[in-house]
């Protein structure tokens, strides 16, 4: 196996990646293996799919099935190589079915089936070992010899983009929510990336392109949300619990959480978020649950000791799962396309046993001392208070405004993002999504003028929210974006990071500070391309980097 696709990847005198038998998440090289042959298989329907569609001819299951499988090879979310099996069968019937109505338009027409090669020619064994057999040369690193380094990190720069795209997208299907002018741009990425591209300003203008699509996804995701959930509103959250049986929800996906949310209404069961599902309390249809008490625990590197020390059942949605430990083991549940040998995973919102899990197991026997925090500043809490805003800016109030989110992790380097806030002089305002918020989102900093310092905006994909307020804030004080008293302090971790960061990077934003450390694709020919078009910055020191933040901004 080889895989760096996040920054849990290994590091060593070799070089960056992951090579062993098992990679730092936890996954075993033949679902490392199988993860990339069915990448492989997928940029083979996207082949036959692209030159579908330029016949007319489209497939919502070949659509639907893309966003899903992209999804499941993201860091932390299936390490279970069974699954990975079965969906390059499903592949493989599902890309002989587009050919087929392909060569049935065609003909319709008067012109030939199309001549397939690469992906979409690949005959896919049926027989595991024979899969295997050719998993070097789906891996990422592929034809490397011939295009050299740099060549490849580009190309995975699109590839980790694109799984993050697709993550999203999936979440808005989830919630009833889909465009088919994306699944195109989707597809016709996948195409160009089967053609095995060199060129470095073509890899490049892709990658911006699908930062232009992640943006259209985001606001598929947030219509999916609000629509169904409401306008997420300033909230109060418990974050310590309360008497009573309990399950505790993980991962991303708040229809899941709907769901769960109904089929325990009236069982004398509470249910509490985790990690990126904390912003499910600050939506009117969601915090209307009376049995929806509080957010346990932090952020996704911190499950292990908060699932252990929970006592009740555990649902894990979509994404961010490690290897269970034997003290939670046998109550932790998975859904969606999340998955890990062994644990016992929930089709079709079937929920029940999870709910009976919790019902035989004690649950917290009382009440602890209530704490709480502030969440719910999405953009139209922010933006109708933008006449105090703008007046503050304007009157000298407030000095300049930072964005702190992104991916949290294990690694060293991230108490930057903590020492950061704290340090924030008193006239500046803290904007956050994400699970880094983590580090900082209960530290006490005080307001400007009843507007609270640090506003929680949501999750990552709430980056759209970011994006819209930005927008609204440039046109009112009549200047671009980059010319806002707004920095970007971001930080990574994961492939749906990459994908917002090519959506900042699609939208012209320039200065963003990246951290803790820098993906292990992007190679030092490509970074300085990337510096020298966008002044992308390595994080330094939280004293180091405030000072240059508000001198530059003070010029």
């Amino acid at each position: 196996m080889f895989c760096y696709q996040c920054e849990q990847t290994a590091q060593t005198d070799q070089g960056a990646g992951c090579a062993s038998q098992r990679g730092n998440c936890g996954k075993d090289e033949q679902t490392s293996d199988l993860q990339d042959l069915l990448i492989h298989a997928v940029k083979g329907i996207a082949q036959v799919a692209t030159a579908a569609r330029s016949l007319g001819v489209s497939d919502p299951a070949a659509d639907a099935f893309i966003l899903k499988a992209m999804f499941s090879t993201l860091t932390n979310v299936n390490f279970n190589p069974a699954r990975f099996t079965r969906m390059i069968a499903d592949a493989a019937v599902l890309r002989e079915n587009l050919k087929a109505a392909v060569a049935q338009a065609a003909s319709a027409r008067g012109d030939a089936a199309p001549a397939w090669a690469g992906p979409a020619a690949w005959v896919i064994p049926e027989e595991v070992g024979e899969l295997l057999a050719q998993a070097e040369c789906a891996a990422i690193r592929a034809g490397e010899d011939q295009v050299g380094a740099d060549i490849i990190g580009l190309r995975a720069l699109v590839l980790y983009g694109l799984k993050g795209v697709c993550a999203y997208a999936y979440h808005a299907l989830m919630l009833g929510q889909s465009s088919q002018e994306v699944y195109a741009g989707i597809e016709q990425a996948l195409d160009f990336l089967a053609n095995e591209p060199a060129d470095v300003q073509s890899l490049l203008d892709m990658a911006l392109t699908v930062g232009t699509i992640n943006l259209s996804v985001m606001a598929l995701l947030d219509a999916g949300n609000t629509g169904s959930f409401g306008t997420p509103e300033p909230s109060q959250v418990r974050i310590s619990p309360v008497a009573g049986k309990a399950i505790l929800v993980s991962g991303h996906d708040m229809a899941d959480l709907k769901v769960l949310l109904d089929q325990t209404a009236g069982q004398g069961i509470n249910i509490y978020t985790h990690g990126e599902m904390l912003p499910a309390h600050s939506y009117p249809a969601l915090k209307a649950y009376p049995h929806l008490v509080g957010n346990y625990g932090g952020a996704w590197q911190d499950q292990q000791k908060d699932f252990a020390e929970f006592p009740g059942a555990i649902l894990m949605t979509s994404n961010c799962l490690i290897e269970p430990g034997p003290r939670y083991r046998q109550r932790i549940f998975t859904t969606g396309p999340v998955g890990w040998p062994g644990l016992r995973h929930l089709e079709d919102h079937a929920f029940a046993p999870v709910i009976q899990a919790a019902k035989a197991l004690p649950g917290f026997a009382a009440d602890a001392e209530e704490k709480t925090i502030t969440i719910g500043f999405g953009r139209d809490a922010v933006l109708s208070v933008a006449d105090t805003v703008i007046e503050a800016v304007k009157g000298g109030a407030i000095r300049h405004f930072f964005l702190v989110g992104g991916c949290d992790g294990a690694d060293s380097g991230r108490n930057y993002y903590t020492d950061f806030v704290e340090q924030t002089p008193q006239d500046t305002i803290v904007l956050t999504l994400g699970c880094n918020k983590y580090r900082f989102n209960t530290l006490e900093l005080g307001s400007i003028g009843g507007i609270p310092r640090l506003l929680d905006m949501g999750q990552c994909n709430d980056s759209y929210s970011a994006i819209q307020v930005a927008s609204a804030l440039a046109k009112a004080f009549d200047c671009g974006v980059n010319d806002l008293p707004l920095s970007l302090v971001v930080s990574w971790f994961e492939q749906k990071a990459a994908a917002v960061l090519l959506t900042l990077l699609a939208l012209g934003l320039k200065g963003i500070r990246l951290g803790p450390t820098l993906p292990a694709f992007i190679t030092p020919t490509v970074l300085q391309m990337l510096v020298d078009a966008f002044d992308i910055k390595p994080i330094g020191t939280p004293e180091g980097d405030l000072a240059a933040i508000l001198q530059t901004a003070a010029e």
